[in-house]
């Protein structure tokens, strides 16, 4: 079965290259139209009644340097405008709204190696595989080890 519409999920941090070069391999293999989202998740700071702050300055610089880097890596990459999606909110949720309401069949995550307590806590692809109504591909993205 071949995809039509690929939607890949990007944290934007140092994996987002090996995830994005995966999504690309797949479409320019199977004709398919690729998305790209990044969800910034909100701030959640809890502060004491007593420490009145505004965060929504921060929250918008946040989303404005994601903005950029999401249009660099879009452009690398010839995502098209219309083809890129940057949303807040909470990753799990978002990344399955945006599936769903881009009709996408396939969702491309990246998969770290989990140790410890992270191991316990889940994941933002874990999130994603309990929300998605389609297919979920999680990309393994760390590093490889050097060979000792």
């Amino acid at each position: 079965m071949a995809y039509q519409k690929i939607l890949v999920a990007v944290d934007l941090g140092a994996t987002t290259d090996r995830l994005l070069t995966a999504a690309k391999g797949i479409m320019d293999d199977s004709g398919s139209e690729l998305h790209v989202l990044h969800v910034v998740e909100p701030i959640n700071i809890s502060y004491g009644a007593d420490i009145p702050m505004d965060l929504s300055t921060i929250q918008d610089e946040i989303y404005e340097q994601a903005s950029e880097q999401l249009t660099n890596y879009c452009q690398h990459y010839g995502v098209p405008e219309l083809q890129r999606h940057l949303v807040i909110g909470h990753p799990e949720a978002e990344i399955a709204s945006a599936a769903k309401r881009l009709h996408v069949d396939v969702i491309a995550v990246g998969r770290h190696a989990r140790y410890g307590l992270a191991l316990l806590l889940g994941s933002t692809t874990d999130g994603v595989l309990h929300h998605a109504g389609c297919d979920v591909l999680a990309v393994h993205v760390d590093q490889p080890e050097e060979p000792s």
